[in-house]
């Protein structure tokens, strides 16, 4: 598809063109925005680090060749056209000329070759998968890409958003230990963004890319990301004005309501359809007793999830039935359900032989609590008191951020509370937490609990090549048959996260990764 193609395709089918290549009337230039972000993220280089705060901070500063409207169609990023070969192994893609990194250095296609096939395939566990699948990449000329694939992969045009495939400069990484290369700090990319100061503990500044490829983008001059630990004052600063922009879990789910009611303010749960945000309770599968699916399957028992979902996301969630989301493609709500059920859970227990003792406890548990919000340390305190009901004591351990994501990523923990992305198919959201090629230490979002069967791995990869979609659906439905018996983790909730926003800021959401997107676009009115 070329580009008059596709913009005569998005017209005919009644779309927005969000991309900013021509400015709309009414667009002004100027202003600042201020937004929250929280935690605050470890580093600002999304290939490096795929913690939500880096996603969306991150994401001002990096790019990407595609981005994807709400029906999670392509659309253009940093390649302004692309082709398929006929069998589907071959991928084109012509980039905007005069793209320039922050650092004033051009970005050819030599760096989109260096950050798929050698950054990424390191540092990203999903874009790990993704490119394991291209047999060569070249850079024939400057502006043009080619990757061909081993055999075809379905969602192979779903894996270029600026969160899955950051591009970095080869100039600044090659011959280097990614992880630990000093530039790190200056997060140079190639968005309409770029890093002015960050003040650890209170403010990522974030000023104009003058030298940005896109005609008149950004619009804004700079968006200031406030760091504020606490979330009544961060559910103050959103009302006062201080600042406006809020996103993810930024307010506690019981603060949303009120602000519908602000009339200044717009309270949307649209932006997220790539991610499809799934929730899980995570256990190693290498550590007894979580190597056993029965006290797995009493897990999942143990779980009421509506009780879940009222008292502490207070409704802005649904029960997850299995490892693939309802909002997603392939989705079987047919697969075996675990019901609420004490009884059962005991049975489960006794059965494998975990008997309580004279105090009624049969087993102690730690449970590392990710310290993303207050939201998580309620839902540790939610499944500490639904397990003691059967004699498992989980205790409840704290953390920060980097500590969270390092003992996850080294297999250092029990138990831990888990939400990851789906990613608009299962190829590329879901196949990664369970397949066993992706078991890699140090690697978060990979397969951390060590989850490891034959047959799911032959089915996830014969559906991934797969390109009839009744076929895929049949593949996908009998994998997650296997894992909901398997239960290699506990599937809690599908969330549905607000972004909250001052209505003189348009363009806030205009894709289908919301407030992770550039930016480019967002002006103030």
């Amino acid at each position: 598809m070329n580009r008059r193609e596709f913009t005569q395709a998005m017209l005919a089918a009644g779309a927005a063109i969000p991309l900013g290549i021509t400015r709309a009337a009414g667009q002004t230039r100027g202003g600042t925005l201020n937004a929250i972000i929280q935690p605050e993220p470890p580093v600002l280089v999304t290939a490096i680090n795929q913690q939500q705060p880096t996603l969306t901070l991150g994401g001002k500063i990096y790019e990407s060749l595609l981005k994807y409207g709400p029906d999670l169609k392509p659309m253009p990023g940093m390649a302004q056209s692309w082709e398929v070969s006929p069998d589907g192994l071959t991928y084109t893609f012509k980039l905007f000329p005069n793209i320039t990194f922050h650092d004033g250095k051009p970005m050819t296609s030599e760096d989109v070759v260096f950050s798929c096939m050698k950054v990424l395939t390191e540092t990203h566990p999903r874009a790990r998968q993704n490119f394991a699948r291209v047999a060569s990449a070249e850079a024939p000329d400057p502006l043009t890409v080619v990757f061909k694939l081993k055999q075809p992969f379905s969602p192979f045009l779903g894996c270029f958003d600026c969160t899955s495939a950051p591009i970095v400069p080869k100039h600044i990484y090659e011959g280097t230990d990614f992880r630990k290369n000093p530039m790190n700090d200056k997060a140079i990319g190639t968005g309409p963004f770029k890093l002015k100061e960050w003040v650890r503990g209170s403010h990522v500044h974030l000023v104009r890319h003058e030298g940005y490829y896109l005609k008149d983008q950004p619009y804004l001059d700079e968006i200031v990301y406030r760091i504020i630990p606490d979330a009544a004052s961060r559910a103050l600063a959103l009302e006062n004005g201080t600042v406006q922009l809020t996103q993810w879990s930024d307010l506690q789910f019981f603060d949303v309501q009120r602000f519908k009611t602000q009339k200044n303010l717009e309270v949307t749960t649209k932006g997220y359809e790539y991610f499809a945000p799934h929730s899980w309770l995570e256990m190693n599968n290498r550590v007894a007793p979580m190597n056993d699916k029965r006290f797995r399957q009493a897990i999942m028992h143990l779980i009421d999830r509506d009780a879940l979902s009222k008292r502490v996301y207070f409704g802005m969630a649904k029960p997850a039935t299995g490892p693939i989301s309802s909002k997603t493609k392939f989705y079987d709500g047919k697969v075996k359900r675990y019901e609420y059920s004490i009884e059962k859970a005991k049975a489960l227990l006794d059965e494998m032989g975990l008997k309580p003792d004279a105090n009624g406890k049969r087993v102690e548990i730690k449970y590392v609590v990710p310290p993303v919000d207050e939201s998580y340390q309620r839902a540790g305190e939610f499944f500490r008191q639904s397990f003691a009901r059967v004699g498992i004591d989980l205790v409840l351990v704290g953390t920060d951020m980097a500590g969270w994501a390092e003992k996850v990523g080294n297999w250092d923990y029990e138990m831990t509370q888990n939400l990851l992305y789906q990613l608009g198919d299962p190829a590329l959201g879901v196949s990664r937490t369970y397949a066993s090629s992706n078991i890699k230490k140090g690697i978060l979002f990979s397969n951390t609990q060590g989850y490891s069967n034959p047959e799911v791995d032959k089915l996830f990869d014969q559906a991934a090549v797969e390109l009839d979609d009744a076929k895929r659906q049949e593949l996908y439905s009998k994998v997650q048959q296997i894992l909901v018996e398997d239960v290699p983790v506990a599937w809690t909730l599908e969330l549905e996260y607000p972004i909250i926003y001052d209505k003189a800021f348009k363009n806030i959401v205009s894709t289908a990764i919301g407030s992770h997107e550039t930016f480019g676009t967002v002006y103030k009115s």
